[in-house]
């Protein structure tokens, strides 16, 4: 219920951005167009978020011939934790990260970059995919996939704002100033609702992952690698948008951090007991 309700605010929020500059833009007719297109936006976003993910970030799917290991250990966890497997792609980036979307248990998706499998040793993969199996038990990977695709649209929608105000005519439209705020305002409230969606999952998607893989070591050390290595190797592909989705931060540079502290996930996981 309390997932289902944050869908419903994420998808309500996007339908009314879109309703706002709409209006803003082009009056009445502007918001019966902004009305359609949300509708629109809101279905989309609910059923192919995942597929818009895997698109913006050209993942091909993982071939099991080529990467046995990996799917040796997607197996394991998910038969000893009784769950349906995902399917796994492989996002060309040596960035080492990994994010796991779909809209439920039964249309879940894991990403794992070229860099991750690169990096990481058997034990500390685990511990990354044991994770991203926690965001799929956990249920919430269609939050996330959602707040991607609206923090995206949210992006685009500011900038439609920004250029309507630029050349928009003062005859035609006397709130130029009302949409250069929106221009300015849209992509700070978007990065918001990532942060306060994203550091709660994070924690718990830990501890799942923990649990699953009856081991707080393996999913410790990716975390330092990845962080260091991630620092060094930003992702070249994809936004800030979605940086929410990644286990840690693949850009260089974010106005709002979307992802606790690594030292803080790490003292947590260190405190863990795991049965």
């Amino acid at each position: 219920m309390k997932n289902q309700l944050k869908t419903a605010v994420l998808l309500g929020s996007l339908g009314g951005f879109m309703l706002l500059v709409g209006q803003l833009i082009g009056g009445q007719q502007g918001l019966y167009v902004a009305l359609i297109f949300a509708l629109f936006s809101n279905f989309m976003a609910y059923f192919y978020s995942d597929k818009f993910v895997l698109r913006v970030y050209r993942a091909k799917e993982l071939s099991v011939s080529e990467y046995p290991r990996v799917h040796q250990i997607v197996n394991k966890l998910c038969k000893s934790n009784n769950m349906k497997k995902p399917r796994v792609y492989l996002i060309p980036s040596n960035n080492p990260n990994a994010f796991a979307t779909g809209r439920n248990q039964n249309h879940s998706v894991i990403g794992l970059t070229q860099g991750i499998l690169d990096l990481l040793n058997e034990k500390e993969l685990k511990g990354v995919i044991a994770h991203e199996l926690g965001h799929i038990k956990n249920k919430d990977i269609l939050i996330g996939s959602i707040a991607a695709t609206m923090a995206t649209t949210i992006s685009f929608l500011a900038n439609m704002a920004q250029w309507a105000a630029i050349f928009g005519s003062r005859d035609r439209n006397n709130n130029i100033f009302s949409m250069l705020i929106i221009a300015l305002i849209t992509p700070i409230i978007a990065a918001i609702i990532q942060m306060a969606i994203s550091r709660s999952r994070e924690f718990q998607a830990d501890k799942t992952g923990a649990k699953f893989a009856k081991d707080t070591e393996g999913l410790s050390s990716a975390l330092k690698k990845m962080e260091t290595r991630s620092k060094a190797v930003p992702m070249r592909m994809g936004d800030t948008a979605s940086s929410h989705l990644f286990i840690v931060n693949p850009f260089s540079k974010e106005l709002f951090s979307t992802h606790p502290s690594t030292d803080a996930r790490i003292k947590r996981l260190k405190n863990m007991k795991i049965n």
